[in-house]
């Protein structure tokens, strides 16, 4: 077992610009977002003319709602670990990606590539579809599910925008666990999981999701559609209140002392060296 922070620094499609003060300002592509962060405690290192030069920014007032606030920016792509996506300003602060996950897809891509077999991976909660592009990328068989059509459509947008329209995707619409009960059923394996589970939500027809409650369920699931040589299993989870450590031990209930876990936190570095975390994971390895 190994802690680790996986780090996402500088490239062409993204950058952590600076961050501080419940604040983060980002760069996706051409496009620079100022977003609240409630991990950013510390002083900023840009004084606020430099904040100012953002293209939108997202603001609440009092109980109101947020909203995106700047400029008037539709749509846009930014290129980010190696795959391309298609971003647009929504509710709730995001954008469309998490770029934190880039080492998450390059470990992906690795583990499949370096396996020289076929591989069948299952993305749960797989919003618009880095983990499952990237899998797909390295020459895997994907089935991805979202319980939002709106974000399945996206998926599918970024695969098409990333060259990757050709791959075996399975796009699925559903709720995880009834979707999961499904496959078992049907004797469905799969070589690889990848779940990246809200702490609430619903599914498409109004599935209770409350993370709580489901989590640990839907692993033991999980359990049943291994194949007999699995290669990965990853969790990944955000604002969800949880530790690395209690995604460490739900892999050390499914895999014992076999292969390898590694757990700890994502995060996000800007060019002035602060380390934003930006969520945390546990993953399996079969080495």
């Amino acid at each position: 077992m190994d802690y680790k922070i996986l780090e996402t620094g500088a490239s062409e499609g993204y950058e952590l610009l600076d961050s501080g003060e419940g604040e983060k300002l980002e760069r996706f592509g051409k496009v620079i977002t100022r977003r609240p962060d409630p991990q950013a405690l510390w002083q900023r290192s840009l004084n606020e003319d430099e904040w100012k030069k953002n293209h939108a920014f997202f603001t609440t007032r009092g109980g109101e709602k947020g909203e995106w606030r700047g400029n008037k920016i539709e749509n846009w792509e930014a290129k980010i670990g190696g795959l391309s996506f298609n971003l647009k300003l929504s509710a709730f602060k995001h954008v469309g990606v998490f770029p934190e996950q880039q080492p998450n897809w390059a470990w992906i891509e690795d583990k499949i590539k370096s396996s020289g077999r076929k591989t069948n991976v299952l993305n749960l909660f797989g919003y618009t579809g880095g983990a499952t592009l990237a899998a797909a990328k390295a020459g895997a068989e994907v089935c991805h599910l979202d319980g939002s059509k709106t974000t399945i459509t996206l998926a599918k947008k970024n695969a098409e925008t990333s060259g990757l329209s050709d791959k075996l995707i399975r796009w699925i619409l559903d709720d995880a666990i009834m979707f999961v009960k499904r496959e078992i059923k049907r004797g469905r394996k799969y070589d690889g999981i990848i779940m990246d589970p809200p702490a609430f939500g619903h599914g498409p027809n109004g599935e209770l999701w409350k993370i709580e409650d489901d989590l640990l369920y839907l692993i033991d699931l999980c359990q049943e559609l291994l194949s007999s040589e699995p290669l990965f299993f990853i969790i990944n989870g955000y604002a969800s209140g949880y530790s690395a450590l209690a995604y460490e031990n739900c892999l050390k209930g499914i895999f014992k002392d076999k292969g390898v876990i590694e757990y700890g936190e994502l995060a996000l570095v800007d060019k002035f060296g602060k380390r934003l975390s930006a969520g945390i994971f546990a993953r399996w390895s079969d080495k």
